[in-house]
């Protein structure tokens, strides 16, 4: 294989394959069974893509063999049905995902756990199979079946892993929110699927501080009246002073001294009912005495049967309950885990997230390619931004998934990796979330080592990325190196043609199995066929501006209704983002283009600077002199505002439009769902700039 075979003129790549990683990859192993099972040759990757986006009922099915997800052909047809939305897959199939994240057992680390409080957990394949028996067998008990909701308020611990496992394993669907969503954001999700159990923690520990829950759950537990039960888990998971597998009946060791809250309250125990009749569970009683291991039974489901339910972040109003399927899933996850990411069982695989986003799930399907997967709990800067590099170290990490705002955010702090931890086994990082700039890439190479910067894009939407890092290809900076096998990635002008070479709408022309079964709640379609297919029935439509490059590779450059379009020159929010982030002085932006439509007003500039900095004249101008040097003059800001943070949603992204709408007079409560955000208070600068009580510059 060649491993520059989509290389053309233009710089050097930042780094290239060796023709050992190459020869080694599950890639080559997967184009060496396609010579041999299909009579299919490949000798680069363009041409493999190709293939895959035109047969794909013989791609999906190829994958499904590959992988081994059964003995023996696949089922045929594998697509029954090949438009958008509507598409239908493998009719005649049955499987588990669980059944197949667990189908090893033995002494192999299924998970490894870290937290900021220091330490490791592992847990052994043949370990968490016999956790996941009892907790299936504690959920029946509940009264779970087959496509009840079995939603979470829990940390990224292996509990929570267990959990859904087990929910998987007997054909219920998962729901998670992260500990940290307030009130409002949880009961907006859950309230919508009717959650028959809530697993929850009563609080957990969070850039050094003990943040106490039991008031939110009793208050969620109040509004879900679908709720059959309540099940506690441990703050931080079940573990001894060993940091092995243990439990806490008492409680008596949570960080603020206090024990049970007794019966009724969310902390109580013994399974007594709550004032309401509703059981409370402790996690010991549900995941207590039950089947061993391999007498675990697992509910073969359709296909198309819901696995899990994701949301859109919601910052407009009721996040959108994306349901997802067994199937898909299944095989999309095998295929960028295993293909792309190059993942298998002698990995460690690691993703820096919380049980909200999507990468949570993500990170969780390492296990269906073998993977020990690495779980972190807590604060990436506790007690410094060295935290998750000592961490790769302990728990000796080859695959580093973050975002590129934590690498932003190390780049800042001046966190030199290999000073501060030991990366021998390090051999690749993922980033995604938003765009990781070019200087970012570049700083990986330079304090991580030789190491892959595989920056991926996708979304909530199909729970993987559209555009794929690949062990075959260069990377060159600023560029994510593929568009993903059997994803039929385009970018299309403003007539609704693909361009290559110049920016466009990001859309997908084929359907891909990951695609969302349908919304929740949504019986005719309509909200799905809005979100993705209104500007192009039958086309999906992300929302991002991409440009692919004439070598393949491909360049986000941020959310396509937060353009930034000034004098008919359009760019890309990422863009901006990477030259006011290049001043020392600033730590977090956010800009917004308030013109009103068909004209031309403000471009505004919202920045966070580094403590002890002030937006003095001096820096000022010299941010607009490098915003018009390295931009364009149109794009200079009218008005610059220093604020103390960025407000983002739950899953960390910026809220662009949201402030564009606020300043162009929209009520704030119309504007955004204020639970829908990580950090609500950042949003009133905002509020109070459209109402003219801060001025201008």
């Amino acid at each position: 294989m060649s491993s520059q075979s989509t290389s053309v003129g233009g710089p050097a790549p930042l780094w290239t394959p060796s023709e050992e990683r190459v020869a080694r990859s599950n890639l080559t192993a997967y184009a060496r069974w396609l010579a041999e099972t299909r009579g299919l040759d490949f000798d680069d990757y363009q041409r493999l893509w190709e293939w895959s986006v035109t047969d794909l009922d013989g791609f999906w099915r190829s994958q499904w063999e590959f992988f081994q997800v059964s003995e023996g052909k696949a089922p045929t047809p594998g697509l029954a049905e090949r438009r958008m939305p509507g598409s239908r897959w493998f009719p005649e199939a049955r499987l588990s995902y669980a059944e197949l994240a667990l189908r090893r057992r033995d002494d192999h680390p299924a998970i490894v756990a870290g937290s900021e409080e220091g330490g490791l957990r592992t847990i052994t394949r043949a370990e968490l199979a016999t956790m996941v028996a009892a907790v299936a067998e504690g959920l029946r008990r509940l009264g779970v079946g087959a496509g009840d909701r079995v939603a979470a308020y829990l940390p990224n611990v292996p509990e929570t892993v267990v959990a859904f496992l087990a929910t998987a394993s007997i054909g219920a669907i998962w729901s998670s929110c992260a500990p940290e969503f307030g009130i409002s954001s949880v009961v907006d999700r859950f309230q919508q699927i009717e959650p028959k159990v809530l697993l929850a923690v009563d609080g957990y520990r969070y850039a050094g501080r003990w943040h106490d829950r039991r008031d939110e759950v009793a208050a969620i537990r109040a509004q879900l009246p679908t709720l059959r039960a309540v099940v506690i888990v441990p703050p931080g998971g079940v573990r001894d002073d060993t940091g092995a597998a243990g439990d806490d009946p008492d409680r008596t060791n949570r960080p603020d001294g206090t024990g049970t809250t007794g019966p009724g309250g969310p902390g109580g125990n013994d399974g007594n009912d709550g004032t309401d009749g509703r059981a409370i569970v402790r996690w010991s009683d549900l995941a207590g005495s039950g089947p061993r291991a391999e007498d675990l039974d697992f509910e073969r489901v359709p296909f198309e049967h819901p696995l899990w339910i994701l949301y859109s972040s919601g910052t407009t109003g009721l996040p959108k309950p994306i349901v997802q399927g067994h199937g898909g899933i299944v095989l999309e996850h095998l295929k960028s885990l295993g293909l792309h990411l190059d993942l298998g069982p002698d990995d460690r695989f690691f993703w820096f997230t919380t049980t909200g986003w999507m990468m949570w799930n993500f990170l969780v399907g390492g296990l269906l390619v073998g993977s020990t997967v690495l779980l972190y709990d807590g604060s990436p800067a506790q007690p410094d931004m060295g935290a998750l590099w000592r961490f790769a170290e302990a728990a000796g990490m080859t695959y580093f998934g973050t975002s590129a705002a934590y690498v932003l955010a190390c780049m800042k702090a001046g966190v030199e990796p290999r000073s501060v931890a030991r990366l021998d086994r390090l051999r690749s990082v993922g980033s995604t979330g938003s765009p990781l700039p070019p200087e970012g890439f570049a700083w990986l190479q330079e304090h991580a080592g030789d190491i892959q910067v595989a920056s991926v894009s996708g979304g909530t939407d199909v729970c993987t990325a559209f555009a794929q890092s690949c062990p075959w290809l260069p990377v060159w900076s600023g560029e994510i190196q593929c568009r993903a096998l059997g994803t039929k990635l385009d970018a299309f002008d403003e007539n609704g043609e693909p361009v290559i070479g110049q920016v466009g709408e990001l859309v997908i022309t084929e359907p891909l199995p990951s695609m969302p079964l349908y919304f929740w709640n949504d019986p005719d379609g309509s909200r799905y066929r809005d979100s993705y297919f209104s500007p192009w029935p039958g086309v999906w439509r992300h929302g991002d501006w991409v440009e692919i490059t004439p070598r393949g590779t491909l360049i986000i450059s941020g959310r396509s209704d937060s353009t930034l379009n000034r004098g008919g020159v359009r760019m890309g929010t990422s863009e901006f983002y990477r030259v006011v982030e290049g001043i020392d002085e600033i730590t977090d932006s956010l800009v917004v283009d308030a013109s009103e439509p068909g004209g031309e007003g403000r471009l505004l500039l919202f920045v966070v600077l580094r403590p002890g900095c002030e937006a003095d004249d001096e820096l000022r101008v010299r941010l607009r002199d490098a915003v018009r040097r390295e931009l364009s003059p149109r794009h200079v800001p009218d008005e610059i505002h220093v604020i103390h943070e960025v407000p983002r949603t739950l899953s960390g992204k910026k809220l662009e439009v949201p402030v564009k709408r606020i300043l162009a007079g929209v009520p704030l409560e119309k504007a955004v769902s204020e639970g829908a955000l990580a950090n609500p208070d950042a949003i009133h600068a905002v509020v109070a700039l459209a109402a003219g009580t801060v001025q201008g510059s």
